[in-house]
């Protein structure tokens, strides 16, 4: 049984149709990427499981329930949790207050702060250390670890995560990439939307490949790294 899977879904903006058709599925534990160019509907698809973009065919289901009609805080507290690209930290706020907010869903509060001690400054010392500075004070990178460790906070049964190396250097990439490895390790199922597609292979064991909106390919990472197409195409190797 799948955690998360999404059948024949078609949607797009204002009239505008983005993705088509589109079916894949992530089971409990796994770390599965979505790859392509841009525009090919990647954050769509996303923003779709979401509850941010409305499906106009299609079903998504979580833990085999039927949820592209609840609204998008309904889908947080079913265990789904979306990082976008944009980093949307509260800037003048600092990180431990930023990290608070991500568990709002959540009314005990000695399980939120034991949640900080025990998962989140385990796994992200950094922020430890930076707790008291203003989050706009924060590195790319640092900012990156701060919106990971926040939906952590929501503790998700899924995470959803949004062009993880946009923008950072490849040690900054490299880092989360690591710190990623060791959650899935630990039980955290992701589904990755990443340009980066070398990124993207390394990181998760099944990549879906998107094209224009539509699933061209999949398999087990370690096979696309080595499939003509995707070299040449993705990864820029003849």
């Amino acid at each position: 049984m799948s955690l998360l899977r999404v059948e024949k879904l078609s949607t797009g903006y204002a009239g505008i149709q983005a993705l088509w058709d589109v079916s894949l599925k992530v089971d409990k534990g796994e770390c599965v990427a979505l790859v392509g160019a841009n525009s090919a509907g990647k954050t769509t698809l996303l923003k779709t499981i979401a509850g941010l973009v409305k499906p106009w065919k299609g079903e998504i289901y979580f833990e085999e329930n039927p949820i592209s009609k609840l609204e998008t805080f309904e889908v947080v507290k079913s265990g789904i949790v979306y990082i976008s690209e944009e980093k949307t930290l509260f800037p003048y706020l600092t990180v431990r207050d930023n990290l608070i907010l991500g568990a709002y869903s959540i009314e005990d509060r000695a399980k939120i702060i034991s949640s900080l001690d025990s998962t989140i400054f385990k796994n992200f010392p950094k922020l430890k250390e930076r707790q008291g500075q203003l989050a706009g004070k924060l590195s790319g990178g640092e900012q990156q670890m701060c919106s990971i460790a926040r939906a952590l906070m929501a503790q998700p049964h899924i995470l959803l995560i949004d062009e993880l190396s946009l923008g950072l250097a490849p040690v900054v990439v490299d880092t989360l990439v690591e710190i990623l490895k060791e959650l899935n390790k630990q039980g955290l199922t992701i589904l990755l939307v990443e340009q980066n597609t070398e990124v993207a292979l390394e990181l998760s064991s099944r990549t879906y490949v998107l094209e224009n909106g539509r699933i061209v390919m999949e398999g087990m990472s370690s096979e696309l790294s080595n499939n003509p197409y995707v070299k040449e195409a993705y990864l820029g190797i003849k």
